[in-house]
């Protein structure tokens, strides 16, 4: 009964292609790089050839590619967008893909049980399963999870060069569960001579973390390798009050998590002639993480003993590229072909009256195939129309076997498919007017066929530094398998899917104004967003005469999130940068006229990167988070927002030196005033932790 409790709180909680280097045509090569010159920053060639590489570039966060699918100056789109690079995640030393993406305007990140953690990611109020998120052009939304959302838990940062973060619905791009936005995460490409390195670091909370590759070039063959190992244990996530009311004893009160994690990140690529080049990236994660959260000090205050949670993940994500340039950049076209599977196992061990918890594991398994096409003409300054093609293959399993009498196991499976083209236009008018609009057509087996769409402007006054963006679109996001198919029972319990589910709907809006002065050195500006939805699928509760809980899900509710992101950005000086954004996000079920769970109205977040001389680093960030609706620990757990969770802040700062050629130091100390917090109820997050270590490279 344990698990489905929780399986019902997560249910309430809610291109650049692989190896991807940023393609663009002649025209649009000059054009990047004419109006990127006036800023200082030249967009380098390769090899004088047609494919321009954009990681390396001087400011590469001026340059978008998953907005628009091909790179396109942030300034002439309406999409609302962040760009995280490197360099920056360096800087900031940021491990783990939740630290990074919790700082983020627009986005609340939320993990249970620290790190290693189920995470869920909520964009503009939205749920945390209308956000796709694709590495490398694949995307990677779990299919094996109740909901089909991502898990960030088990990502680390080693080897991404490069997070786009675009806000609004994008489904007219990139279709179902692109609802909210979109996380588009890309590989570092590798350049130059050969660069192995060794990194090693220690610190708080049993912290080990090990990190070793190579990255560069040789002729036409370029190439990163990145393999980590992060271990963590000890970390105590149960809040003092919840301890203190089910009388927790000495060793439940020490109990801590455990988690270890192995990555590999690999891109490599090889240029077969000027205009043709191929591609293949693959990631590698084995997650294990143990944990001892306040259900299982529950279930123990009540009878049980010795209960502990173990989770294994074991993911694979691969993606294949052939990239082709032809009639002398008049087409430009990518053809890919994708894989992901994901096999998690939980096991709950302990004994209750005498008997196993849960002697046999939960296994939850999803696969999915997907290859695509997209090719983009240039009309030159008649503007770019780009057209492509999708074919996605899903597959979903989870099993348990019998345990007892009660238990009656299960074992479920299902697969469905999705076939799905688009189109873009995308054009200026004297340079004035930029925009993009795109339409797309997606017919999935199971939930039926959906059309989205999505425009795009931004108007540059001339001579003022303004612009002005806007956008305006439609999002879907479909049922999961599990949603649809799970078939599980018990001792006064089920867990039943709904195969009559609707795919949820979204119409949503935003407009901005941003602006630039002190030639470019100072940017601020503000978004006001508006999202509506329909349909939205939640789960169900009955309880039939004999007293059995039956649980299923049901389109029940519709929904409106609306808000302004605000930011501003602060060159001071070449070696002095400030960057704040502020998010206000107002969120309602307008069936029952309460607040989303797990929305905070109000978050702040200012970072400062300063460089007193050329090899030694400083880095600090502010974060705040106001109160949110959260589901009650205590109590009446059949409410999803009768509790509510207390605001917090924490300061973080790190510190990097580079003795010589090879040798850099680094520290970081987060949560530095030691502030006590939970997010969500229940599960405390780290207090003050400090951390240091090395990187010895070549």
């Amino acid at each position: 009964m344990l698990f489905f409790r929780k399986v019902l709180i997560a249910s309430t909680a809610l291109f650049t292609m692989g190896s991807y280097v940023a393609h663009a045509d002649d025209s649009a090569k000059q054009e990047l790089a004419g109006k990127q010159k006036e800023r200082q920053s030249i967009v380098p060639n390769k090899k004088s050839q047609t494919v321009v590489s954009l990681e390396n570039s001087g400011l590469p966060e001026l340059v978008t590619i998953s907005a628009a699918r091909r790179p396109t100056r942030t300034d002439d789109i309406g999409t609302s967008m962040t760009i995280i690079t490197e360099k920056q995640i360096q800087t900031q030393q940021r491990r783990s893909l939740t630290d990074i993406l919790m700082r983020q305007p627009g986005l609340n990140v939320v993990q249970t049980g620290g790190p290693g953690g189920a995470s869920s990611i909520f964009m503009r109020g939205n749920n945390s399963n209308e956000v796709k998120v694709r590495l490398d052009g694949m995307d990677i939304n779990d299919g094996s999870s109740t909901n089909g959302l991502f898990d960030a838990g088990q990502f680390v940062t080693d080897g991404m060069g490069r997070i786009e973060i675009l806000r609004g619905p994008q489904s007219g791009l990139y279709g179902a569960d692109a609802m909210a936005g979109v996380i588009d995460i890309t590989t570092a490409q590798g350049e130059g001579r050969f660069k192995p390195f060794v990194r090693l670091e220690g610190g708080s909370y049993g912290t080990f973390n090990q990190t070793f590759g190579a990255r560069g070039s040789k002729g036409r063959f370029h190439y990163n390798v990145e393999l980590s190992h992060y271990r963590m244990d000890g970390f105590n996530n149960i809040p003092s009050y919840i301890e203190k009311y089910y009388d927790a004893d000495r060793q439940q009160r020490h109990e801590g998590n455990r988690n270890d994690n192995r990555s590999a990140n690999i891109r490599l690529g090889y240029d077969v002639t000027r205009n043709f080049d191929v591609g293949l990236t693959a990631r590698l994660i084995q997650g294990n993480n143990h944990s001892y959260s306040l259900y299982d000090l529950e279930s123990e205050h009540y009878g049980a003993s010795g209960v502990r949670e173990q989770t294994n993940q074991n993911e694979a994500i691969v993606r294949g590229t052939a990239h082709l340039v032809s009639f002398h950049g008049l087409f430009d076209q990518v053809i890919g072909l994708g894989y992901m599977t994901n096999r998690n196992r939980w096991t709950e061990t302990g004994t209750s009256y005498g008997s196993p918890v849960n002697p046999d594991p939960d296994y939850y398994r999803s696969s999915r195939l997907k290859i695509d096409w997209h090719g983009t003409f240039n009309f030159q300054q008649y503007g770019q129309l780009l057209i492509g093609a999708e074919h996605f293959h899903d597959t979903f399993n989870t099993s348990h076997t019998a345990s007892n009498t009660w238990d009656s196991g299960y074992n479920t499976s299902a697969s469905m498919d999705t076939t799905a083209g688009y189109g873009q236009y995308q054009g200026n008018w004297n340079h004035i007017l930029y925009g993009a609009a795109n339409i797309r057509y997606d017919a999935n087996s199971r939930y039926g066929n959906h059309v989205t769409w999505r425009v795009a402007p931004a108007i540059h006054v001339p001579g003022t530094g303004t612009i002005i963006k806007a956008s305006a679109g439609s999002g879907f996001h479909g049922p999961s398998l599990y949603q649809l198919f799970a078939n599980q029972e018990g001792m006064g319990y089920s867990e039943k899917g709904n195969p009559n589910l609707k795919a949820e709907q979204l119409i949503g809006y935003d407009a901005g104004i941003e602006q630039k002065l002190l030639h470019d050195h100072l940017n601020f500006g503000a978004t006001w967003y508006d999202n509506r939805v329909r349909n939205l699928i939640q789960s169900s509760l009955s309880i039939d005469p004999s007293y059995n809980y039956n649980y299923s899900y049901a389109n029940v509710a519709k929904a409106r999130m609306y808000g302004v992101e605000a930011f501003l950005n602060w060159k001071a000086r070449n070696d002095l940068e400030f960057n704040l954004s502020y998010t206000w996000t107002h969120t309602r079920d307008e069936t029952n006229n309460v607040e989303l769970q797990r929305r905070p109205q109000h978050k702040f977040n200012f970072n400062t990167t300063w460089r007193p001389i050329d090899n030694l680093t400083f880095s600090g960030n502010i974060l705040y988070i106001s109160a949110w609706r959260d589901l009650p620990v205590i109590g009446s757990e059949t409410c999803s927002t009768c509790g509510k969770g207390h605001g917090y802040f924490t300061i973080d700062v790190a510190a990097s030196y580079k003795i010589n050629h090879y040798l850099s130091v680094y520290a970081r100390a987060d949560n530095l005033l030691n502030r006590q917090f939970e997010d969500p109820i229940g599960y405390l997050q780290p207090g003050r932790a400090g951390y240091g270590g090395f990187t010895l490279s070549y």
